[in-house]
């Protein structure tokens, strides 16, 4: 029978709270095995060309420097066959070509770090430089566009009753996790040892495995905690393979930590993007027909590309449908996922949009949502497994306040700063990914669950030992769950949203097989009080195994296992990921909310309040879930109004490479006012426990509620991210 719910929808504290806010919690570049060297590179400083020479001597000449490798003495790399995820976007050292601004030319490793830093700075590059292209604006896109269409939208537009013909464009935003990259590789005869900064444990290893032509059992990554990565970690890069290459070239451990700068070229970026919208609609504002001309940058050297056209696709009921996204080649580092990728640009052009049209129509852009709702997903034509789109929309405005919003723009005041409210729709796929975990009930009654799953900030540890807590009867104090290490059962990466539903599914299946495993032993052990019980009325909770129509016959785990001289039970849990072909549209949904007060007379823009509603089905931790949700509010808050990666054109340089000149939203930039929603419900349809991911979705609607805010506001339609005090003034 089911399992009472104990510790699954209870806001618990993190299992590992203390540690990391002890500095226990021991991150990659913690790592030092004895005998440890230390590795820094030295970056290109032209943005495309070739590199015609390396004076390497003085570098080699200081006390401490144990070698310096650059395509001149690198070892040649095996060929690497197939797509993402084995082989990095661009290999170590492998030829004299200069691809972008800060690319790895060399690697200086010596017995120190202050000594590596100095000799990497002693290391002189020559470089034919060639001109470089780095404006997405002045540059023409590729081949192969990705495009779609339903109807006829263009001969829908002529006849359309409103017409919007709008552009948008956002900046490049970098992932400016906490913990910088970096690396700890050993080599132990033919085996590596990685201790990496990895969203995906199992990726890495297939990475490593492929970079250097060996077996993947010769590989071992451990990422037991990383300190951030907003999908910046979720493949490996190049330094990482450098690190591997020096440890072996010299036959010690070496370690190598990215600075911050250095972040900034080589381990990706949410691409800049230019969005032309067409919107058709009648008069009453349903919507007959759209276009979405879209492109944003990538490096020549992989072509990355996102979900971007998804929201404009199936977010509205909209019979004519035309889009055509292309990616433009540039001399930059290759890009890469960022949280929410595509989907938040997507959501920020096609939401603006609608609240545009809302606005010209005189409709609450509420209502016009709601008239637009669709039946069905009209991409796919699959029914939605849930969309409760409509309660977001319902409880966003009742708990808001919305009722107190003036349509009329600059109609509200507070002394010199103009008030408005806005609001944004958010959609963002359901991924499920293969993954396993293995499941110990040891004689004393605690349990041991392990896989190579990743914990980069959301706190998979805790969520999954609820899980395991709930199926298995006990309490979480009795629970242990381990992470992050690719000796253990492996599992998806770590990313769009895949953990809860991937590995949670995965720790119930195993669970549920282990407690199956002792419910056989008791009801089928003559000396058991539970001998006899059909086990399907068998309750376990506490630790304690029972019948469930009297409680008072029963017995611990402890009890079970001793008298059978048993000194452990196992499983192994599996899940299966996504089906080959979905029956359904599976998606999460968000409704944002947002309060903005503009100085009238200096363009500033403050958020003073924000509620964030979304249809994310069971929630497991609503502590955890909060975390996730306040946490977008306030990347969003920076992708709105902050975050612009600034490039020199002239090299390809990033200006801004620092979190000085990088802005990112700071406790003075936040309020106190931000409040997350849960609407009630599960969604088994995508999963065996009933969840949806929730880390992107609550990101997706966050910038365009607040544009829509600052137009309530202002008057003023900003259709360029981050929308800034010169564009208001």
């Amino acid at each position: 029978m089911s399992q009472p719910q104990a510790a699954v929808g209870a806001s618990v504290a993190r299992v590992d709270a203390r540690l990391r806010v002890t500095g226990g919690s021991k991150y990659a570049a913690d790592n030092s095995p004895d005998g440890v060297v230390h590795a820094v590179l030295v970056d290109s400083t032209v943005g495309r060309g070739r590199i015609t020479g390396i004076d390497a001597r003085a570098a080699e000449a200081q006390s401490g420097v144990v070698k310096v490798i650059s395509h001149l003495n690198a070892p040649k790399l095996p060929p690497v066959e197939g797509g993402y995820p084995p082989g990095v976007p661009l290999r170590a050292f492998q030829d004299d070509r200069v691809r972008y601004f800060g690319q790895a030319v060399a690697v200086v490793v010596a017995t120190t770090l202050e000594v590596a830093q100095h000799a990497a700075s002693l290391v002189k590059v020559s470089y034919d430089a060639e001109p470089v292209s780095t404006d997405i604006a002045a540059a023409e896109s590729g081949g192969n566009p990705e495009t779609y269409a339903r109807g006829d939208a263009d001969k829908a537009l002529e006849a359309a009753d409103v017409k919007l013909d709008l552009a948008y464009k956002t900046a490049r935003n970098h992932h400016n996790a906490i913990e910088a990259f970096g690396v700890v590789a050993r080599w132990d005869g033919d085996r590596l040892t990685v201790w990496d900064k990895t969203q995906w444990v199992l990726g890495a290893v297939m990475t490593m495995a492929a970079e250097f032509g060996m077996e993947q059992e010769k590989v071992r990554v451990i990422s037991p905690v990383v300190g951030g990565g907003f999908g910046s970690a979720g493949r490996t890069w190049v330094h990482s393979v450098i690190a591997a290459m020096a440890a072996r070239e010299v036959e010690r451990p070496v370690k190598l930590a990215l600075t911050r700068k250095q972040t900034y070229a080589g381990v990706g970026y949410r691409p800049a993007y230019e969005y032309a919208l067409r919107l058709g609609s009648d008069r009453r504002g349903r919507l007959t027909a759209s276009t979405h001309d879209v492109r944003s940058e990538t490096s020549r050297y992989e072509t990355y590309t996102e979900s971007v056209l998804v929201p404009g696709r199936m977010l509205y009921s909209t019979p004519n449908v035309r889009q055509v996204y292309g990616t433009v080649p540039l001399d930059v580092s290759t890009s890469f996922f960022m949280r929410g990728p595509g989907y938040s640009i997507g959501a920020f052009a096609v939401e603006t949009a609608v609240d545009e049209l809302a606005h010209g129509l005189g409709i609450d852009p509420i209502e016009l949502r709601l008239r637009n709702e669709p039946a069905e997903d009209e991409s796919t034509k699959l029914p939605f497994s849930t969309r409760r789109l409509r309660d977001c929309y319902t409880t966003g405005a009742r708990e808001f306040g919305w009722h107190r919003r003036s349509p009329k723009p600059r109609s509200t005041r507070d002394g010199d700063w103009l008030i408005g409210m806005g609001m944004a729709a958010g959609v963002y796929d359901t991924q499920r990914g293969e993954a396993q975990v293995s499941v110990r009930l040891d004689a004393d009654g605690t349990a041991l669950l392990q896989s190579a799953a990743s914990d980069m900030g959301p706190g998979t540890a805790t969520s999954m030992t609820q899980v395991a807590a709930d199926a298995l009867g006990l309490t979480m104090r009795q629970v242990t769950f381990r992470l992050g290490d690719s000796l253990m059962p492996p599992a998806t990466g770590h990313f769009g949203s895949r953990t809860m539903a991937s590995v949670g599914s995965a720790v119930q299946d195993g669970c549920d097989k282990l407690r199956g495993q002792a419910i056989a032993l008791a009801v089928g052990d003559e000396a058991s009080p539970l001998h006899g019980v059909d086990p399907a009325d068998v309750v376990v909770r506490g630790g304690r195994l029972y019948a469930k129509d009297n409680p008072a016959r029963g017995e611990t785990y402890r009890q079970l296992l001793d008298r059978n001289n048993r000194t452990h039970l196992e499983a192994l849990g599996s899940y299966a990921g996504a089906p080959q072909t979905e029956r359904y549209s599976l998606y999460a949904y968000a409704a944002t909310f947002a309060e903005v007060a503009v100085d009238a007379r200096l363009g500033l823009v403050r958020v003073r309040r924000m509620l964030g509603v979304y249809d994310a089905a069971r929630i497991i931790s609503p502590k955890l879930a909060d975390s996730q949700a306040l946490g977008a509010m306030v990347g969003g808050i920076g992708q709105a109004l902050l975050e612009h990666t600034v490039t020199d054109h002239r090299d390809g340089r990033i200006v801004n490479a620092n979190l000085a000149d990088y802005l990112v939203p700071v406790h003075a930039d936040i309020p106190t006012d931000l409040k997350a929603i849960y609407i009630d419900g599960e969604d088994y349809k995508a999963d065996p426990i009933g969840v949806k991911g929730l880390g992107e979705i609550v990101m997706i609607g966050v910038a365009p509620a607040i544009a829509n805010a600052v137009f309530n506001a202002t008057g003023r339609r900003i259709r360029e991210l981050p929308i800034t005090p010169e564009a208001l003034l």
